[in-house]
């Protein structure tokens, strides 16, 4: 879970490991940022490289979608 100064808190990141991890988009937020729900965590995403809306899931690797993936919605 990201700090409020964007570091990462503890011993892993759910987005700094080597692989990307799927992560639901629940609200957008200004500056194509996005509140996203992951593996035991909720975290600010940047959306900048993909187009996704609010509950679609997406690929997250570092803090960056960088995939939609087709056909999982949650409503």
């Amino acid at each position: 879970m990201s700090s409020p100064d964007g570091s990462c808190a503890g011993e892993v990141c759910t987005t700094c490991a080597d692989e990307a991890v799927p992560m639901r988009l629940v609200s957008l937020l200004p500056g194509e940022l996005a509140l996203a729900d992951g593996p035991g965590a909720r975290q600010e995403i940047s959306v900048a490289l993909v187009s996704a809306a609010v509950g679609d899931t997406v690929l997250v690797h570092a803090g960056e979608a960088i995939a939609r993936i087709a056909g999982v919605t949650h409503e």
